[in-house]
């Protein structure tokens, strides 16, 4: 087999920005030159922009997506004690705000072939503690929105979306209306770190909402507590977006429906390559859903996953695990409520998933060594 001259990368964050160099460039010089490092204009636009582009009344920027939300739970209300209910199978960012406030994580199962939360086992999960639930739009689609929906509004539960890794994935509703990842519930989160289908050059999260009480309270809490300045009205935190970041995903952002067709494009390969090993399951894609495929997520279904994954390295080609280790198995998240074998879809993923390179820069010659190479380590 001939070996692809071009060293293989997860994401190719190199390769994009030489294509877009001379626009972050100048946006980043346009910063520099105005000193307004700080909530400046470059801020406003990129906030205006995105609000335009999500179809929202409010985007409210702050410094990561953990930030994001953790100041929606905040801005919610929710107390220490309140139950939040989020998905097993998700990275810890989602469960970790939950507990750090003191409010406490409920977990469920997912479904086996979208990866997004289930909702038979959410509703079976709540009780009168019960005040949240935060859906994870796992891999770059959405979860079961009109039935989560239908839910929160039965139980008078918020809803928080996790829209990390799905921003501008179409959620279809039953209706035919087709809402933006994140723009559905009470409020939507997500992260702008340098992976993600918007990534800046460092840290960067929002918050979207057409509730403007709401966006009022989340701006005020991510600026400290005050509205006015040196007027605390609330408890605070420090979670800013600055400037050159902003300027940076204002041109990206001017890209990324590009970006998303080259990732379905290259997902598409993917499909037709795959789909004749029976070893392998690729992705599936909702009905209620457009993927942005911020991941190419399989499931191996014949051979050792972690094998497979050390083979595939020795031939250059990364391949990740998202995620090894459920929730409910982790240290910091063991409760005795929760046992091995309590969520087996969760843990029947964390068995077998692995992650292909995915990025807007793949080339064909590149995706035809990669499957070649899984089809010769499946072989093996």
């Amino acid at each position: 087999m001939t070996v692809t001259a071009k060293k293989i990368q997860m994401v190719d964050l190199t390769s994009q920005y030489a294509k877009i160099q001379q626009e972050i460039d100048k946006a980043i010089l346009d910063v520099v030159h105005s000193a307004a490092f700080i909530n400046g204009p470059a801020v406003k636009n990129f906030q205006a922009e995105l609000e335009k582009y999500l179809g929202v009344k409010h985007v409210i920027p702050c410094a990561n997506g953990t930030d994001a939300l953790q100041i929606a739970m905040m801005g919610l209300g929710l107390k220490p004690g309140d139950e939040v209910i989020t998905a097993d199978f998700t990275y810890v960012a989602t469960a970790e705000v939950i507990a750090l406030l003191g409010l406490k994580p409920v977990l469920v199962d997912v479904y086996p072939d979208t990866f997004t939360i289930n909702i038979e086992a959410l509703e079976k999960a709540i009780t009168p503690k019960t005040k949240a639930i935060v859906p994870v739009h796992l891999f770059g689609q959405c979860a079961e929105m009109d039935e989560l929906a239908a839910v929160a509004k039965k139980h008078g539960l918020f809803i928080i979306e996790d829209a990390a890794q799905a921003i501008g994935a179409d959620y279809i509703s039953a209706n035919g209306i087709r809402i933006k990842a994140g723009a559905i519930g009470n409020v939507g989160c997500t992260s702008f770190f340098p992976s993600k289908n918007l990534g800046c050059y460092g840290d960067g999260g929002a918050m979207y909402t057409n509730d403007s009480e709401l966006a009022a309270r989340l701006k005020m809490i991510a600026n400290h507590g005050q509205s006015v300045q040196y007027h605390h009205d609330t408890i605070g935190v420090n979670s800013r977006l600055d400037s050159i970041q902003a300027a940076i995903l204002s041109v990206k952002l001017s890209h990324l429906d590009k970006y998303t067709a080259a990732r379905r494009k290259a997902a598409d390969f993917y499909d037709k390559s795959f789909s004749a090993m029976p070893a392998i399951k690729i992705p599936v894609r909702s009905k209620r859903s457009t993927h942005v495929f911020h991941q190419y997520t399989l499931l191996i279904e014949q051979g050792d996953r972690n094998k497979i994954k050390e083979q595939l390295a020795a031939k250059g080609i990364p391949a990740m695990i998202y995620y090894p280790i459920p929730l409910h198995l982790q240290k910091a998240y063991r409760d005795p409520r929760y046992r091995e074998g309590d969520f087996p879809v969760t843990e029947m993923l964390c068995s077998k998933v692995l992650s292909l390179p995915m990025h807007t820069e793949l080339d064909e010659e590149t995706q035809n060594y990669i499957v070649r190479s899984l089809e010769e380590c499946l072989s093996l």
